[in-house]
């Protein structure tokens, strides 16, 4: 009688638990290699770092943390881009709620154009609205004088053509999902439509919440193409600040690599706080 436990048909073969393993050691070693060169390069001297690289330091230095405030305005930057990520992560996250809550409760005409248009945005890459925006921004300015270009009011509203449609989209699944008897039961209790929401839909969909802000915030904190247009000194954001450490002459690459660790550290930050809500959202937004 053979002693060996038998193995479940639904059970993976040990091939593919090998294979599985050795995988995401590789993906894992792919994602550690790049963070540890960049953490080493912080904390080396700038000689060492234009120098042929080597994997252990051989001298270690706190300076580039010190001089990343002094050499450019970082403090300034910084500044910006959490006024901006916060605000536009909180007119996208009310919007979106409203927006998705009468989607997914009330039969209306145009609901499923509607629907279909706010996914359908996502399909077109962001850089065919560049120019369109831009021009419409220097229009309003002349003929109003509401300055949107190079101002973080334009910003916001500028980031919120990108993570509104995703928001609402996900939003709506995830409200989908919530028992409308709920409703009926607040609406009994004395409540309206908004009553409902507040006290009964919101905190059912919080992890769902979390997801959209989450991702409406770490868009706005990292683009890149639009922000490097629609500011000036005054209004630029960390993520077009960080160029200024390279100068005519040099890169300071010490500089590049701790102020990005730096920069990093409210997105990470947050995902670490919020990531049993974001997990949740998630995958409870897939299933649903």
């Amino acid at each position: 009688m053979s002693d060996h436990r038998a193995r479940s048909p639904m059970a993976p073969p040990p091939s593919f638990l090998w294979i599985r393993r050795v995988g995401l050691s590789l993906l894992g070693l792919f994602t550690a290699v790049p963070l540890y060169v960049m953490l080493s390069s912080s904390l080396k001297p700038l000689q060492d770092v234009q120098a042929a690289f080597t994997w252990i330091p051989s001298r270690l230095t706190l300076k580039p943390y010190l001089d990343i405030w002094t050499t450019v305005p970082l403090a300034h930057y910084f500044a910006n881009s959490l006024v901006v990520s916060s605000c536009s992560t909180a007119v996208s996250v009310v919007i979106a709620i409203l927006a998705a809550y009468a989607v997914s409760r009330h039969r209306f005409l145009g609901r499923r154009l509607f629907s279909v248009t706010v996914l359908s945005t996502q399909m077109f890459p962001g850089i065919l609205f560049l120019l369109p925006l831009f021009l419409i921004y220097v229009n309003i300015g002349a003929s109003t004088g509401v300055q949107l270009s190079d101002s973080r009011l334009g910003l916001v509203i500028t980031f919120l053509t990108f993570t509104l449609p995703f928001s609402i989209w996900m939003l709506v699944g995830y409200f989908d999902s919530i028992p409308r008897e709920l409703d009926e039961a607040a609406k009994v209790d004395g409540n309206g439509p908004i009553g409902a929401l507040v006290r009964v839909v919101v905190p059912a969909a919080l992890p769902g919440i979390v997801t959209v802000a989450v991702y409406s915030f770490m868009t706005a904190w990292g683009e890149v193409l639009f922000a490097s247009v629609m500011t000036n000194d005054a209004t630029r954001t960390l993520a077009v600040g960080l160029r200024n450490y390279a100068s005519q002459n040099d890169v300071y690459w010490n500089q590049v690599m701790a102020a990005s660790l730096v920069v990093s550290v409210p997105v990470v930050a947050a995902f670490l706080l919020l990531q049993r809500y974001l997990v949740a959202g998630l995958t409870a937004g897939s299933v649903k």
